[in-house]
């Protein structure tokens, strides 16, 4: 049998199987393998052939996972025995998804790549909850900043975004809220919108508004979660729900 080894980078979206592209769900298809990812819907996996061979290499934080480097290879072996492999990952692959990172180890081994962008959940969440990254006369531009970098430590970025009146989105900075907060409250932004998104776009979604005063009591009453993303800026106050929350603090 002569193998035509490929590799497809697909973003399934934020969460919702639905927000995936058609185009993804042609490669899925047409796959010969899949990697897929734990922010995944498995149900996207129904699109596949009889014949498909589905490989779960999911990595969430604080628990065992498959490394990237195990990755990068399995990509690699997978093609050569198997053919079309399409890489399904959650969100868009180049938005922190390491997509960049896999499509040079790929690139080594002279197989064919592809990919098909995803929605990220930094755009697709936000814009779900109806809070807009810009605005006219509120923001001019959005940051899209890891809260967290390989060495554990809060990203240099945001000690540069803090200092604008940029929207700011936070992924996978979760467990740096506590100090995102203190350093938005040094540059004297304690009445700043801020808003967490867990689990965005799927039946399970939690949404907290508030700002970066009351923001840490706020998550821990209603015990938000990972896998959750931080929104913060003046934009938020645009959410629906918003003027809701600040009077009830206005009157306590």
């Amino acid at each position: 049998m002569n193998i035509k080894p490929k590799v497809t980078l697909v973003g399934a979206g934020p969460g919702d199987p639905e927000l995936i592209s058609l185009k993804g769900i042609k490669a899925i298809k047409a796959a010969d393998v899949i990697l897929y990812d734990a922010l995944v819907d498995e149900s996207l996996l129904d699109f596949a052939s009889a014949n498909c061979t589905k490989v779960y290499v999911g990595k969430r934080a604080e628990q065992l996972s498959t490394s990237q480097d195990q990755i990068n290879q399995l990509l690699v072996d997978y093609a050569l025995t198997h053919g079309h492999v399409v890489r399904l990952k959650g969100g868009d692959p180049f938005v922190f998804g390491r997509g960049g990172e896999e499509l040079d180890f790929i690139n080594q081994y002279d197989i064919e790549t592809a990919v098909i962008p995803g929605i990220s959940s930094s755009i697709g969440l936000t814009g779900l909850q109806k809070i807009p990254l810009t605005y006219r006369g509120i923001s001019e531009s959005f940051w899209v900043i890891t809260g967290s970098t390989t060495e554990g430590k809060l990203s240099e970025d945001l000690y540069a975004a803090v200092k604008t009146n940029a929207t700011v989105v936070v992924l996978m900075g979760f467990g740096k809220l506590t100090e995102i907060v203190a350093l938005y409250k040094q540059h004297g932004k304690e009445n700043l919108p801020i808003a967490l998104i867990q689990n965005g776009s799927m039946p399970n979604e939690k949404i907290i508004i508030g700002t970066i005063d009351d923001i840490l009591d706020e998550t821990q009453e209603k015990r938000i979660g990972v896998p959750a993303i931080i929104v913060l800026g003046e934009v938020v106050s645009k959410h629906p729900n918003f003027k809701h929350i600040i009077e009830k603090y206005e009157t306590v």
